[in-house]
């Protein structure tokens, strides 16, 4: 049985209060030791949990989760359900160091995209998912800024049809790619943080 966990009240959004809860499984289909997690965790080994996952079940919210403590390398984005093994989230393989709710606060998604680092360049506007950006009339394949306006969070995928490499935006601003913790500017597909509850 879960433990009930809140977000701290400094990230409590009056309007719409929520649990987030995902909880994480040495073995694969939800056995051996586990590690239930309700906010950010910056290191999975400091509450003596090994960086071994090999299955992890989403209760609620959805969660950032990446392959090394301090909330870097691969990003791996997990919405509410069940992963009962690691190439479920597109994993290559067991390692998973850190983890931290994705910020939800509410429904509205929009979003610009600049072609330029600074919001330079060409720009399209989203409001919804987009499973190849180049269809909506970019003529590069590279983002280098980019604007979240509304409620929601983004997961921006380097390949077509959500593939490849994945990273999370949420609400404010991001002058260069390497505020997403990109190595390159390569985003050609998008798609909106929606499996919440």
């Amino acid at each position: 049985m879960s433990a009930l966990c809140f977000l701290p009240p400094s990230r409590l959004n009056v309007t719409n209060v929520f649990l987030t809860i995902i909880v994480f499984y040495e073995g694969k289909c939800f056995t051996g030791r586990k590690l239930e997690i309700c906010s950010d965790c910056d290191n999975f080994q400091d509450r003596g949990f090994m960086n071994r996952v090999n299955s992890v079940r989403v209760e609620s919210g959805a969660f950032v989760c990446f392959d090394h403590p301090d909330f870097k390398g691969q990003q791996y984005i997990l919405e509410h359900g069940e992963y009962p093994e690691f190439q479920r989230w597109n994993a290559h393989n067991d390692h998973m160091g850190s983890c931290k709710p994705i910020r939800m606060h509410g429904e509205h998604y929009r979003m610009e995209l600049f072609e330029g680092d600074n919001f330079s360049g060409q720009c399209v506007e989203l409001c919804d998912d987009c499973p190849f950006l180049q269809a909506r009339g970019l003529t590069k394949n590279c983002i280098n800024s980019i604007k979240v306006y509304g409620d929601g969070a983004w997961v921006l995928y380097e390949e077509p049809n959500y593939r490849g490499r994945m990273y999370v935006v949420e609400r404010g601003n991001y002058c260069t790619h390497m505020e997403w913790q990109a190595e390159n500017p390569n985003i050609q597909s998008i798609r909106r943080v929606a499996n919440y509850f």
